[in-house]
């Protein structure tokens, strides 16, 4: 397969992974700033995000493997194709090192709060754990 129809091919799964989470794949400026929320490294542009968008660039692999762990798809079939089945998830519904799009959505808000909120979140958290799952 050529370089352009690399870029292509995974901008097609970029858009599909982006529907499937319930982000639009039309927007370069939310693309972005969901990745920037996430991601630890040098931020990325709009411009950046629209490239990937349009499929004529592909991440580099750390930020793909951020995309994929963040979106909820393998990061080999991001960057690849072949069956998304491939994924862990597919294996027996729900596995536990997968989240739903709803639970990616609340790390990142997490993720937002200073520390002191943050702890707050976690020890309710694992208060609701101990209640619905006593040892």
């Amino acid at each position: 397969m050529n370089s352009s129809n690399e870029r292509e091919s995974f901008s097609q799964r970029l858009q599909q992974a982006l529907k499937n989470a319930h982000y639009s794949p039309d927007s370069p400026t939310r693309l972005a700033r969901e990745f920037n929320i996430r991601f630890e490294g040098r931020p990325i542009t709009v411009h950046a995000a629209r490239k990937w968008l349009v499929g004529e660039a592909i991440p580099t692999q750390e930020k793909l493997r951020m995309i994929a762990q963040w979106l909820g798809v393998p990061a080999e079939w991001l960057r690849f194709g072949g069956p998304e089945s491939a994924a862990p998830a597919s294996e027996g519904g729900n596995s536990p090192s997968r989240f739903e799009s709803a639970d990616v959505k609340l790390i990142a808000d997490l993720q937002r709060l200073d520390e002191h909120h943050r702890q707050i979140a976690r020890e309710f958290i694992r208060m609701l754990v101990r209640v619905n799952y006593p040892k």
